[in-house]
């Protein structure tokens, strides 16, 4: 990442516990939020990620940063015995656990909080990892990674959905205007902490996408690393192995 950028500024938190704070803070309107600003895209990004782990078959499904559950309530349908996801935020997975509740899956879903950079999982754990829109928040990219790698079995997929920047005219420029000016107004008019989305927007923006961390991903041990840009590139799901 060319810089760190961090929820509140001043702050004497870290960033892993400024984030931690943030999305307590938001977790009540965040989904709903989440589907504004996005136009109900991510839902057609998520389905792409399912079905890529689909394909492989897992038994178990790992998905961090899953926030309140979204993509790993989706993970139902890839046939997977054992499926958890992780967050930081007490405050995002107790939302989840209402959902998960109410569609009758505790028994096939576990919520857990921790970090993504000390996962509390044995080596070789899940047969495939997901992030959706939370790698961006890793306090340390390259620990995060690593940690992944581990509880990854040898031969199991990990995808990553993240935001990326257009570079092609004219949605490049037209990126660049909703990031800065929509997105923190959408945030400031809705949310009760408008430096979340101020955030969420400029974390998007300094984030590296494309080639760039496709060669992260293989620095830090992952394999048949691909890229696969969504809608004009304001999204890229990535997938990798091990």
């Amino acid at each position: 990442m060319s810089k760190k950028v961090t929820p509140y500024k001043g702050s004497s938190l870290n960033k892993k516990k400024q984030v931690e704070q943030m999305f307590d803070k938001i977790s009540g309107n965040y989904d709903g939020l989440n589907r504004v600003i996005s136009l109900g895209t991510d839902e057609k990004w998520r389905k792409k990620v399912v079905a890529l782990v689909e394909s492989q078959n897992p038994e178990t499904v790992l998905d961090i940063a899953t926030g309140t559950g979204d993509l790993a309530i989706k993970m139902i349908n890839t046939g997977a015995s054992k499926i958890v996801g992780l967050d930081l935020s007490e405050g995002m997975l107790a939302v989840g656990r209402k959902k998960i509740a109410k569609k009758n899956l505790e028994k096939k879903i576990e919520m857990v909080q921790g970090d993504s950079e000390a996962l509390p999982f044995d080596d070789n754990s899940f047969d495939a990892i997901t992030v959706a829109f939370g790698v961006r928040n890793f306090e340390n990219l390259d620990k995060g990674l690593k940690e992944i790698r581990r509880v990854l079995t040898p031969g199991g997929i990990f995808v990553v959905l993240e935001t990326s920047v257009p570079v092609k005219f004219p949605f490049k420029q037209g990126y660049k205007l909703y990031s800065n000016l929509i997105l923190p107004l959408i945030g400031k008019l809705f949310s009760k902490d408008r430096d979340a989305y101020s955030y969420l927007s400029k974390s998007a923006a300094s984030f590296p996408y494309g080639e760039a961390f496709n060669n992260i991903l293989k620095k830090n041990g992952f394999i048949n690393v691909e890229d696969k840009p969504q809608t004009f590139g304001v999204a890229t799901i990535y997938v990798a192995s091990k």
